[in-house]
């Protein structure tokens, strides 16, 4: 194979599958993030203009569907991207195993001798794995892509989608169901604790050191708040 991913020879490639679900699951707690921000602040700056619980229930329902379907669009468009570069590759890794099946077996030999193993050994170890399923073998050391298990652009978007939708029920319900003077600040203790709590959770995926990632998220949340509350009471107050 002559065009690889920056990781061919990747040590810790047999470990892709676990690697694939934790990148999924801080993809969700950051979805679960957006919607907890983008329908905070919504809700949050409709709340600074007008009390009135119709205005911010269809403002924070109509926020959290456009961010929905915005995330599902993004994140579709993005896997299916992926995907295709996938397929790309494992079809010319095919290409390459039908016209040059004695270089493709060196390279795989010289992969598992970055790997540890003595050149007889990986030798050995190439021609027998080749033997079996050239192109599972090529496939796994090579590219660390396993043709079964492609990723998903439907499954992403449905989990992305749904991620934020989560997210975002916790600040539509904290604005809503305490009384109209409380209805704000309740919000903000709620959705600062609930950014304190992803970041420490994204943190840990990501091996990253929480303090930081909290403090990031939690001054993120609350700047955002601030500046569309402000300018919910500015429109408020124009009688716009």
């Amino acid at each position: 194979m002559r065009f690889l991913p920056a990781d061919r020879g990747d040590p810790d490639a047999p470990r892709a599958g676990l690697s694939g679900r934790l990148n999924r699951l801080r993809a969700g707690v950051l979805g679960a993030n957006d919607g907890i921000v983008s329908t905070a602040g919504l809700v949050v700056g409709v709340a600074g203009a007008t009390t009135a619980t119709g205005a911010i229930l269809t403002a924070g329902v109509a926020g959290v569907v456009a961010g929905a379907v915005s995330m599902a669009l993004g994140e579709y468009v993005s896997v299916s991207s992926q995907r295709d570069t996938e397929k790309t590759l494992l079809a010319r890794e095919r290409d390459e195993l039908d016209r040059f099946p004695d270089a493709e077996l060196a390279e795989l030999a010289t992969l598992y001798e970055a790997k540890g193993i003595s050149p007889g050994t990986a030798r050995l170890v190439a021609a027998e794995l080749t033997a079996n399923d050239p192109y599972a073998a090529h496939f796994d050391v090579e590219l660390g892509i396993d043709p079964h298990d492609l990723t998903n652009p439907w499954h992403a978007a449905a989990a992305s989608a749904g991620a934020f939708v989560l997210g975002s029920l916790l600040p539509l319900l904290a604005i809503l169901l305490p009384p109209a003077d409380a209805r704000v600040a309740v919000t903000v203790v709620v959705v600062l604790l609930a950014l304190a709590l992803t970041g420490a959770v994204s943190s840990s995926l990501g091996g990253s050191t929480r303090g930081p990632a909290v403090l990031r998220l939690v001054l993120g949340g609350a700047l955002a708040m601030a500046v569309t509350f402000g300018i919910g009471l500015l429109v408020g107050a124009s009688g716009l």
